[in-house]
């Protein structure tokens, strides 16, 4: 019989942790030895979590501040958080564990790390447990329980913040970021001068940022045609349609929540992004050049500079110096841009969606290999203590009556 997988994702915290698990679940679909069961972690609290998890889009759209601050309190209260959520969920959660019978479980939000693991052991459950971080540079000490039987990251930066967060070095993989299988495999043409430019304009599954008075700024400066995808923001959406198409007609084109992103991907010349992880790395896996306008405070805090230093992207600090930007990446036949895009296909691991797979499936025997190694010492110094004990007058007296 083959292995089940639980997998712990969540649906309204951005798009970014279903797409990783749709990256798994379409490898895990090819092989028959392997069941997978997908939850969202916040239905498991009931309506309470479920309505903290659908605050997340609302609250990084319209109020960022107050998003940091749920950020920093996390982040200095790993404790609490763990606590409170354990007690949401595991009353739901056992009855998950009776119904699918995990033989492995992976967590990809932070939210259910430390809660989860609070819960196996209280129960006594020898379930292996292990967590994808689904966060490049700035990752919560969520993220990072120790007692987790493994951790997969997605970038050595990442890996550092664990062992700075007291991870023991053999616990903690490096894998890359898993996209879905259709970002991967493509072969763009190569640049040609051409009287048209394509920017593709995206702001995450949320649809956060100016991205009128950028879209606006390109199309008055750049010979170009415009493709903004609002997300499932769709007041957004319907202001930048009236803002934008009375003036400039066929060279904008407005969308919603899409599909085919990455068809659009691949017929744009520059992508113009928020420096979230999914999108920074769907863009990179299509070998698209990006430029970064923000990303929010917390978790995509230095995902900008983590582009710029691996040379995946430019971080445009301030809207108005974009026009220089893309004329820097444009001089001398696009040489910027192609070094980019040398560097992109340097950099992505088309392969980490299966290497997170073979981690997790092989988990449950490598899981029984470090528990039995943590016991061994323990095992043997009690022993030892009890023959020193034995060798003790005090201890043959008492035989020796007790006989």
């Amino acid at each position: 019989m083959g292995k089940k997988v639980l997998i712990i994702s969540s649906n309204h915290t951005g798009h970014g942790h279903k797409s990783i698990t749709e990256s798994l679940c379409e490898k895990i679909g090819m092989n028959r030895d392997i069941e997978v069961h997908v939850v969202d972690g916040f239905s498991l609290g009931g309506p309470t979590l479920l309505s903290i998890g659908k605050s997340y889009g609302p609250i990084t759209r319209k109020a960022e501040n107050l998003w940091k601050m749920v950020f920093n309190f996390s982040s200095d209260n790993p404790s609490f958080v763990n606590h409170f959520i354990e007690l949401l969920i595991k009353n739901n959660f056992l009855k998950l564990l009776k119904e699918v019978k995990p033989d492995v479980i992976l967590s990809i939000h932070p939210n259910f790390n430390g809660s989860v693991i609070n819960i196996l052991r209280k129960e006594r459950l020898q379930i292996p447990f292990g967590t994808f971080i689904a966060d490049l540079v700035n990752i919560y000490p969520l993220w990072c329980d120790p007692r987790a039987d493994f951790i997969l990251s997605p970038t050595k930066e990442a890996k550092g913040k664990c062992l700075e967060y007291g991870v023991p070095k053999e616990k903690i993989h490096v894998v890359g970021f898993p996209v879905r299988q259709r970002f991967l495999g493509h072969q763009r043409k190569p640049f040609e001068m051409k009287s048209e430019l394509n920017f593709l304009m995206m702001s995450g599954g949320e649809g956060v940022g100016d991205m009128n008075a950028i879209a606006e700024n390109l199309l008055n400066h750049f010979d170009c045609k415009v493709t903004i995808i609002a997300g499932r923001n769709e007041t957004l959406k319907a202001e930048l349609e009236s803002s934008l198409k009375p003036r400039f007609d066929k060279r904008v084109d407005v969308l919603g929540f899409t599909k085919n992103i990455q068809d659009l991907m691949l017929a744009s010349n520059i992508g113009i992004i928020r420096g979230s992880p999914n999108t920074m790395f769907e863009a990179v896996a299509t070998n698209l050049p990006i430029i970064i306008t923000g990303a929010l405070p917390g978790q995509e805090k230095d995902n900008p500079l983590f582009a710029e230093k691996h040379l995946l992207g430019v971080y445009c600090h301030d809207n108005e110096d974009l026009n220089s930007i893309i004329d820097q990446l444009l001089a001398n036949d696009w040489e910027k841009l192609k070094m980019m895009m040398e560097s992109q296909r340097k950099f992505i691991n088309p392969h980490a969606a299966q290497d997170i797979l073979d981690y997790v499936t092989s988990a449950e025997k490598a899981t029984l290999k470090s528990r039995k190694r943590r016991r061994t010492p323990l095992v043997l110094a009690t022993r030892k203590s009890i023959k020193k004990f034995k060798r003790r007058k005090p201890f043959k007296k008492l035989i020796r009556r007790v006989v």
